[in-house]
């Protein structure tokens, strides 16, 4: 299992660094769920992270998120100095503190360009960083982190950023026709030559033996009568037919 376990990470990381740009240390917002949820679940969120993902990281939270940590009280004291060991990002909320998932969510933007992973049990904060393209979503799973795969959104942008940078322009493919022309000259209009079909021997079919039609009298009256054998006649001379003749009257 683990072995599967780190070949979707490194798939699913491969996937944001090749389409997103990501690259190490990776930037993570953490909030005050999931650090909860490591203490609960005996997780050491700065040695089994950089295991985890297989490369450096950076454990980034914001003011905001240690403000809402605060007020839930007593019952979360350890989850607030969890949160409180990580480097504080300027949210632009100075003065006036947001929740924490609308705080994560105006750190994301609309397009993640400061390339951040989103660490949270918040499912509300999950949905919302699903519809920003190019948002790695981070969780625990007891005490397994995992790396949700790409978006559904993150995917068709990939796709349409691809198809836009390797799809030639209408300028660029008259630029290259003609440059094209220049080099090639008359070779690039050259008309393709025909290809002629190889003489082959005669048609096997065709030199077979004509096969005997049936007679269409065999079997009838008149083909049996004509294979009938005729009777050969005796002949007898005039005096022994006499002679008979008298021996009969006698």
């Amino acid at each position: 299992m683990k072995i599967t376990r780190h070949k979707k990470v490194h798939k699913y990381l491969g996937f944001f660094c090749n389409n997103y740009g990501f690259r190490q240390p990776y930037q993570i917002l953490i909030d005050g769920t999931f650090c909860y949820a490591a203490l609960k679940n005996k997780f050491n969120i700065k040695e089994q992270l950089p295991k985890y993902l297989d490369g450096e990281v950076k454990l980034l939270t914001t003011q905001c998120v240690i403000i809402e940590t605060e007020k839930l009280g007593s019952d979360v004291f350890g989850a607030l100095l969890i949160v409180k060991q990580f480097a504080v990002h300027k949210c632009g909320h100075e003065g006036k503190p947001e929740p924490a998932s609308r705080c994560l969510e105006s750190m994301l933007g609309s397009k993640n360009s400061s390339r951040y992973i989103i660490a949270s049990q918040d499912r509300e904060l999950q949905d919302l960083a699903r519809r920003i393209p190019g948002s790695p979503i981070l969780y625990l799973h007891q005490k397994t982190p995992t790396l949700e795969q790409p978006s559904e959104t993150s995917v068709r942008m990939a796709r349409l950023n691809s198809q836009a940078k390797f799809n030639l322009s209408k300028l660029e493919e008259k630029s290259l026709t003609e440059l094209k022309v220049k080099k090639l000259g008359d070779m690039g209009t050259e008309p393709k030559k025909k290809k002629f079909k190889k003489k082959g021997g005669p048609n096997p079919l065709s030199c077979k033996k004509k096969k005997k039609k049936p007679d269409p009298l065999q079997g009838t009256e008149q083909g049996k009568s004509s294979k009938r054998r005729r009777r050969k006649r005796i002949k007898i001379s005039k005096h022994i037919k006499e002679h008979l003749l008298a021996q009969a009257k006698s």
